[in-house]
């Protein structure tokens, strides 16, 4: 099996995670060059590959087979349509794009052109988080009855991040929500296996960070009633809260689960709490290549890769991607109405 050529459009944090993947963990594909930004030429010094001057120059080597969208979401589209123009496969970072119409744009592009289109959905692929979905499939829980889900971040690092990711201010992508909630989304209708139907939102800015929907709540109606809810806020005082980037709870008719996908997942059933499953520890800062923390990307990568070899769609494709969005795109919708929402959206 001869290796994919991978390019990397992107050189930010996420670019050198995808690097890193490429570089020592991913089998049946090799990184070739790397494009956009103004770190690519010194990321792509550092992992000893090529520096395209442009998305247009990568897509038309011939020894690329396949590029990574490491870009903020408002530019998905128009590089994706550069990329499968130019036939080859894509793999998309999550949010898929900042709007459903964006989505589908997507979607057809890459179908038109006949090439594989998967998107980033890591927290399908964490130890942790894998456990859980096996308990719950296992029926150890029984009926999924209720689900919560909390991504919430002191407003001091907020604005630390915001200042490092000033794109994140441009109305036409999806910011800070929709970055985070497009894993929220997914992870909730991949453990239940079911879809939302209905939407009620609400969306404000408190503070005097100059981006919108810093803080949402929104209860999320599944199919035969699963109850859901869903908080994102960036605007958290200190000392915020303990464990709550990616916080969720699923309420089942026999047991509990309370999961933090960086430090634990614990079961209550019968009359008491239990350990599953422990991660080990990371310092995502100041150890970004640490392969504790790039095991679920690796995994996103390999599952793309392998798809192209074998010749059949990726697992986690534009559908996934898509439907996450959605969810997302109803929350402003219902927000800005003061109504629900029904999906799917019309």
């Amino acid at each position: 099996m001869n290796d994919l050529g991978v390019g990397m459009i992107g050189s930010g944090f996420m670019g050198l995670t995808y690097s890193q993947c490429l570089k020592a963990h991913v089998n049946g594909a090799k990184l070739v060059s790397i494009t956009g930004g103004s770190r690519a030429a010194k990321l792509a010094a550092d992992f000893d590959v090529g520096a395209d001057e442009s998305v247009e120059a990568m897509v038309a080597r011939s020894d690329i087979d396949a590029v990574i969208l490491a870009t903020p979401d408002q530019y998905r589209l128009e590089i994706t349509e550069k990329a499968a123009a130019a036939g080859k496969h894509v793999l998309v970072e999550k949010p898929m794009a900042p709007t459903v119409a964006e989505c589908d744009q997507i979607m057809q592009l890459c179908e038109k052109a006949g090439v594989n289109l998967a998107v980033v959905k890591t927290e399908r692929f964490r130890n942790v988080t894998r456990k859980a979905k096996q308990l719950i499939d296992e029926g150890q829980l029984g009926p999924i009855w209720m689900m919560r889900t909390l991504s919430a971040f002191p407003i001091t690092l907020s604005k630390d991040f915001f200042a490092e990711r000033e794109w994140m201010y441009d109305p036409r992508g999806g910011g800070l929500f929709m970055g985070m909630a497009s894993h929220n989304t997914d992870f909730l209708r991949w453990l239940c296996g079911k879809e939302v139907v209905r939407v009620f939102a609400q969306v404000n800015t408190f503070s005097d960070i100059n981006a919108a929907a810093q803080s949402v709540m929104a209860q999320l109606q599944f199919e035969d009633g699963l109850m859901g809810h869903m908080w994102i806020t960036s605007e958290l005082p200190p000392p915020s809260i303990p464990s709550s980037e990616v916080r969720f709870e699923v309420i089942g008719r026999d047991a509990m689960l309370d999961l933090e996908n960086f430090d634990f997942l614990r079961m209550g059933k019968g009359d008491a709490w239990e350990d599953v499953f422990i991660p080990p520890k990371f310092d995502w800062a100041n150890d970004p290549t640490n392969p504790v923390r790039l095991e679920p990307h690796f995994r996103v990568i390999q599952g793309f890769i392998d798809s192209i070899h074998e010749e059949r769609p990726p697992s986690v494709g534009g559908r996934e991607g898509r439907a996450a969005v959605e969810i997302c795109e109803a929350c402003l919708k219902s927000a800005q109405t003061g109504q629900a929402v029904d999906l799917p959206l019309t």
